[in-house]
């Protein structure tokens, strides 16, 4: 029951890792480049919104990775960890005859 959590858990960090759409990656693109003083319709404001949105889906990117190594470094923790306190520890206190 337990595992089955991590599990849902998991899998919804990663579908919220990669959230942005490529029209708000635009978006934000764009209002950077308005926001540094570039013009619409200039070479170099075209330049500036195709790197930053190169830049926007490539940290997205490695943000979604992230995101599916610790889900994936937590549900193989998570499970080692179901598997030790499943196994009967016996303590013989002064010592077991």
């Amino acid at each position: 029951m337990r595992l089955a959590i991590i599990i849902g858990i998991g899998v919804t960090a990663m579908a919220l890792a990669g959230c942005q759409t490529s029209e708000q990656s635009m978006a934000n693109a764009q209002n950077v480049c308005i926001e540094s003083g570039l013009k619409p319709g200039t070479r170099a404001y075209e330049r500036c919104t195709n790197a930053n949105f190169r830049n926007n889906v490539a940290q997205s990117n490695q943000a979604a990775s992230q995101v599916a190594v610790g889900t994936a470094v937590g549900v193989l923790g998570g499970a080692a960890i179901g598997a030790a306190a499943a196994r009967p520890h016996y303590y013989c206190g002064w010592g077991c005859w």
